[in-house]
């Protein structure tokens, strides 16, 4: 079997013909080159308006990187026609295993966008021999192909979240498809501002955006404030997971200002090592924080009642009725302003402030927008893995490439 015969089966043409495999020129490096020509009395395609048209003359030849074979890189070469078009003018063809003014054919590109989302775009370059920009370019060309052709209908659930990608309080905010079957992000944006979560908005039929019956999010009023501009008919949802990291906030606050306290005062430090015995759920903790926890029982301290405090909310999310569930927050809210504990008050007004969308959650029957924090740490994993990406382009194709599960252009042959 000849190299030529293994091509036409997985990059076949209609139009061209493979003509013969070379080694190349340069000696420097092991190339295999295929020459590639057109079909006697075949007519070249226009690029501008795709329609074919008489040919006009021959450009110099012109390598196509193409995927490599037993780690020897493989280039397609052929010399690209121009054609006569009336309507475009004098322009070169458009042939079908590349587009634009890129070297890389649509297969390679392809094959390096697969592994580039199972390995660094770094270590993508070094194992195939070729560059982190053409890895870059080959993702983006994905990316953009998937997000042009993909469907954002049938969306009932969002998440909407901020991660920080950079120093300095520099934040993207993300969305996501909650639905049962079709998780993925849908949207990327610089900031978390109302411009931010409306473009998301702006991309969606206004067919789409009626049919979201469910958002979760967190507290910040920018995301609540465009929620019930465009999407009032979705329900928002404060959940579960973020009410109790506001618990876990408060919780160790206390602790470090009562600690501190403790130390000045030359008191025992009965709350070294306590930190992760307080925020940690019980069925979580590992022996020694059992003991650890036991011992801090014994003590009159704040840290102690405001890990009780939370304990005792967590009945909260036991109720099936929001009209109970409504009256026990509003009977814990008055026990937390009368503990005399500030951070416990303060949430307990956040609470209060908050009550219709928290009690949303008993109407999306328990909707956690623990995805979304699944969604968000994949996020940031995608970001260490780039061993920092310094522009915000780079960024947000990375994720939409981790993340989206973009469509991908067909291929003659699947190679990974």
């Amino acid at each position: 079997m000849q190299l030529k015969t293994i091509l036409n089966a997985v990059e076949k043409h209609k139009s061209f013909v493979y003509s013969e495999a070379r080694w190349s020129k340069n000696e420097a490096t092991r190339e295999i080159e295929f020459e590639v020509r057109p079909r006697v009395k075949s007519e070249p395609v226009c690029s501008g308006c795709n329609k074919k048209r008489a040919g006009y003359d021959k450009l110099p030849p012109r390598r196509f990187e193409f995927v490599p074979l037993w780690a020897i890189p493989v280039f397609l070469v052929y010399a690209l026609r121009r054609v006569n078009c009336p309507q475009c003018g004098i322009v070169v063809e458009r042939v079908p295993w590349a587009s634009g003014k890129t070297r890389q054919t649509n297969s390679y590109r392809v094959f390096l966008a697969t592994w580039a989302k199972r390995l660094s775009w770094m270590e993508v370059a070094c194992v195939f021999g070729t560059s982190w920009d053409s890895v870059f370019r080959a993702v983006r060309w994905v990316v953009q192909w998937g997000i042009v052709h993909r469907e954002l209908n049938d969306i009932t659930s969002i998440g909407i979240d901020e991660i920080q990608y950079r120093r300095g309080h520099k934040y993207l905010t993300l969305v996501y498809q909650l639905d049962d079957g079709a998780r993925r992000l849908l949207y990327v944006a610089r900031d978390r501002t109302e411009a931010s979560l409306n473009g998301f908005f702006n991309i969606l039929s206004q067919s789409t955006i009626n049919g979201i019956q469910f958002a979760c999010t967190d507290m910040l009023p920018a995301y609540l404030k465009v929620l019930r501009l465009r999407a009032s008919q979705a329900l928002n949802i404060l959940d579960r997971f973020h009410i109790m990291k506001k618990f876990g906030e408060a919780i160790d606050n206390v602790r470090a200002e009562e600690a501190r306290q403790m130390k000045q005062d030359g008191n025992e430090a009965v709350l070294t090592n306590s930190r992760w015995c307080l925020l940690k759920r019980k069925a979580n903790l590992t022996k020694s924080q059992v003991v650890k926890l036991r011992e801090l029982m014994k003590y009159n301290l704040r840290s102690v009642k405001a890990y009780l405090m939370r304990e005792d909310f967590q009945r909260f999310w036991t109720y099936t009725s929001s009209t109970w569930a409504s009256k026990f927050l509003q009977e814990w809210c008055r026990r937390a302003n009368q503990s005399k504990i500030v951070p416990m008050q303060k949430l307990a007004r956040t609470l209060l402030k908050h009550q219709p969308l928290l009690l949303n959650w008993f109407e999306s029957q328990g909707l956690s927008s623990g995805i979304v924090e699944g969604f968000n740490n994949k996020a940031k994993l995608t970001m260490r893995k780039a061993y920092g990406f310094k522009e915000y382009e780079t960024i947000e194709i990375a994720l939409y490439h981790q993340l989206g599960k973009l469509p991908e252009p067909e291929t003659t042959h699947k190679f990974c």
